[in-house]
């Protein structure tokens, strides 16, 4: 089965997680997916494959050599996005790709344009898998399975080829940031492992944000308008103080590359109450925690005015930079350089502006950087990725083995 064929039937299969859900997985139609790679990892070959009651599926493949190699994993993630719809993805090919606006959906008049979207014109002449613009199309991190998949089956089938021992990890809930939470590193025996959920060809990631999410509270006193003065405390005007109160450069919108953020992801308030969720990231840690402190700061000002737990603000740590726990394991960069190198394949070292598995595994004790999977907009309607970038995702994954056992 050729990688897209394998990505395409993933697609079919609903996995969107769910924030703000405490059981792992937060949704069980993710268990459904689960399954379905269980039975077919067993049909390719691969050992020991079993599932979780958590739906944490896993894989062996047996080293086919004396050599004293490094035992290999590889790890994606089966979920999708919240941000977007991920059920009835409806996708189509785009084949010989010709550089131009495409068009996703007549009826709603959804495009997908190369002004917005320069990344476009890198794929002219490639094959681009798109939807119909009304849902996400779920390569991330569904492609990375199929990646994955399609290079264990190449070593099974090709046993001259000597390799050491390749373990196969598939995770729920990574976008709602539990994915980790429940992998049994110390069974999965990897000496260090990848993530394969990266974007564009070529792209190699081993530092990530520093993340935390900031639930704020405003308790307002709600009176009659008509008899209001003195006594009306609207915590949604108070919800816009503090929101005005944050750096008015600090927001997705206004940074790139290194340079943190504070993003007001969801905003739901009455005259009585009002909630403000917030994601906080950055690559520094020093920033990071001025940035948490902040939040204390500003609540804590609001307070003295309006009267004390009128703000009230719960931070919580998500993940932490994974540089430091990569950094004395640097051979797994320069080999996946390498890698690259020796397919033709240009190298992009780039920090990841979000999160992987992969930041939470390193902490636990096993040094896992993100690797590409070719594809492009995650999380919504423009997502696409192209089939020969997929192609060379696999052998990728197929030469860093055979480095290894070299």
């Amino acid at each position: 089965m050729k990688v897209h064929e394998r990505f395409l039937n993933y697609v079919n299969v609903d996995t969107q997680s769910i924030h703000d859900v405490e059981k792992i997985p937060s949704s069980n139609k993710q268990l459904n997916l689960a399954r379905i790679l269980t039975e077919e990892m067993k049909e390719i070959g691969i050992s020991d494959v079993y599932m979780t009651d958590y739906g944490y599926v896993y894989g062996t493949i047996p080293k086919n050599t004396n050599k004293d190699i490094p035992t290999i994993g590889f790890i994606a993630h089966m979920d999708t996005s919240p941000d977007m719809p991920g059920n009835n993805i409806k996708t189509k090919i785009i084949h010989n790709y010709d550089g131009k606006d495409i068009l996703l959906n007549e009826e709603k008049n959804i495009v997908m344009k190369t002004e917005m979207f320069e990344h476009l014109l890198n794929y002219i002449g490639d094959d681009l898998i798109v939807t119909d613009g009304t849902t996400l199309l779920g390569a991330d991190n569904k492609a990375g399975i199929a990646e994955i998949l399609s290079m264990a089956e190449f070593f099974i089938n090709n046993t001259e080829i000597e390799h050491g021992t390749i373990k196969i990890g598939f995770t729920p809930d990574e976008e709602v940031g539990n994915g980790a939470n429940l992998f049994d590193v110390e069974k999965f025996n990897a000496d260090f492992a990848y993530t394969v959920d990266g974007g564009a060809l070529g792209e190699i990631e081993y530092e990530n944000f520093n993340a935390a999410s900031a639930k704020v509270t405003i308790n307002g006193i709600n009176i009659h308008p008509g008899s209001a003065k003195n006594k009306m405390k609207n915590s949604i005007l108070i919800a816009m103080e503090f929101q005005n109160m944050l750096p008015v450069f600090e927001n997705p919108a206004n940074t790139e590359n290194y340079e943190g953020f504070n993003l007001l992801d969801n905003i739901n308030g009455t005259v009585e109450k009002t909630y403000l969720d917030y994601i906080i990231r950055d690559h520094n840690l020093i920033k990071f925690n001025s940035k948490k402190d902040r939040f204390v700061k500003i609540a804590d000002y609001l307070n003295e005015m309006y009267g004390e737990n009128t703000v009230i603000v719960e931070l919580k740590d998500s993940y932490y930079n994974m540089k430091e726990k990569i950094l004395p394991h640097m051979h797994i960069i320069e080999t996946a350089e390498k890698a690259m190198k020796n397919l033709g394949i240009k190298p992009q070292i780039i920090p990841i502006r979000g999160g992987t598995d992969g930041a939470r595994l390193s902490y636990m004790g096993l040094p896992c950087p993100n690797l590409c999977t070719g594809g492009h907009n995650f999380h919504g309607r423009y997502e696409y990725i192209s089939i020969q970038s997929m192609e060379k995702t696999v052998d990728i994954l197929i030469e860093i083995v055979k480095l290894y056992a070299n």
